[in-house]
This record gives C-alpha cells, sequence and structure tokens, in this order.
C-alpha cells in the first residue's frame, strides 16, 4: 500500500479535495473529531497559501509510523516566488493578504511538528506532523 496521497492544487476546488483527503485519512488512521478538525484545518490553510502565493503545487498526505507511533505528515510544496522573512510570516497576525494573519503560525500551533524551508525565487516546502494519541 503506497503511503502518500497528494492533490495538485491550482484551482480553489483543489483546497476542497485536499481538505477531504486530509480529513478521510485522518478519520482512517482512527484520530478523533477534534485532532481531524485542526489536521483538515492546517491543510486549508497551507493549500490556501499555494493557491494565493504561488499558484500552484501540492499538498501530500503521508501516513508515518515512528517508535511505534502513528501519525500523519502533511507535505506542501510549490515552486513559488518563495518567502523572503521566513521570521516575519511565522509572527502572529503578520498578513500580506489582508486576513487576519493566522496562516503558518496557526498551523505550526495545530500540529505537532512544523517546519519550512523557502528560497527566494526557487518555491517553499512545508512539512507538518500530528501523532496520533
Amino acid at each position: 500500500m503506497d503511503n502518500q496521497s497528494c492533490v495538485k492544487i491550482v484551482t480553489e476546488w483543489d483546497i476542497v479535495a485536499a481538505r477531504q483527503l486530509g480529513r478521510n485519512e485522518a478519520k482512517e488512521l482512527g484520530f478523533g473529531s477534534v485532532d481531524q478538525a485542526r489536521i483538515t484545518t492546517a491543510i486549508s490553510e497551507l493549500a490556501r497559501n499555494i493557491y494565493l502565493y504561488a499558484g500552484q503545487g501540492q499538498i501530500c498526505i503521508e501516513r508515518i509510523e515512528e517508535f511505534g507511533k502513528k501519525g500523519l505528515k502533511i507535505i506542501a510544496f510549490d515552486s513559488g516566488p518563495g518567502i523572503p522573512d521566513i521570521r516575519k510570516v511565522m509572527e502572529d497576525g503578520f498578513s500580506t493578504s489582508g486576513g487576519l494573519g493566522a496562516g503558518l503560525p496557526g498551523v505550526k500551533r495545530l500540529m505537532d511538528e512544523f517546519t519550512i524551508d523557502s528560497s527566494t525565487g526557487e518555491g517553499t516546502d512545508i512539512q507538518a506532523v500530528k501523532w496520533l494519541r
């Protein structure tokens, strides 16, 4: 069985598809409804960022197991303009789209692990993990 599924993000409908995939995977793995909502919200935010800032990219959801723990890894990547100042976008309240600015800091809070790698002109790769309790 392949433990990774991906959704290309090109249109707003792809954000919905990525959310549904994430919720289904979380439910199948045994996450409760609260953690399913956290995972779905994180995916929605990451997919929306791809759509708004990079134009297109992918959300991949991977089932992982480490030291007997099971979890879901969300991988969001694109070949967009990149993030010039990662520290700035990780500040609560920072927004370039006029939104609430809960974006990436919110994703970090919703998940158990969070890494971001971005190069100007090359794109962004974000990975977030939620462990099954």
